[in-house]
């Protein structure tokens, strides 16, 4: 039995953060109340700009990170793999703050799946460093 590489960590934080995207990341009580999900679908009085956003690159980014640490976890090119995991998973981050100063403001306030998806991603960044500790320490070394 193998052991449980950093990168396949990687891949389940993307996967979490992949069905994160359809949790409720916006709330408001005000008129009647409402919600949004980061892909942009709402419920209730929410209204948001119909456009591509912040939320479906998140998403899109989730499904790149699942295939970037399969790569680093089998060492299909796992310098590469891993280098791009990180940028992958700092790329969230970044988004995730920028989707965080565009919708969140009085009376709309921030869902537990926009906590679920930041918590994910900041754990996917210390697993990518993780990840790529390994594959750069593993010069030669095959196993």
């Amino acid at each position: 039995m193998g052991r449980l590489s950093p990168g396949w960590l990687v891949a389940l934080c993307a996967a979490i953060l992949a069905v994160a995207v359809w949790l409720p990341w916006l709330t408001t009580s005000a008129d009647g109340g409402g919600r949004a999900n980061a892909l942009g679908g709402i419920v209730g009085s929410l209204s948001l700009p119909p456009r591509f956003g912040a939320g479906q690159l998140i998403a899109l980014l989730a499904s790149a990170l699942i295939v970037a640490g399969a790569m680093a976890a089998r060492g299909l090119s796992a310098r590469a793999a891993s280098s791009a995991a990180l940028a992958i998973s700092v790329l969230i981050g970044a988004l995730t703050m920028w989707y965080y100063r565009l919708n969140v403001h009085p009376p709309i306030s921030a869902g537990y799946g926009f906590y679920i998806g930041a918590g994910v991603t900041v754990v996917a960044i210390v697993l990518s460093v993780w990840t790529m500790v390994v594959a750069w320490s593993s010069v030669g070394r095959r196993s």
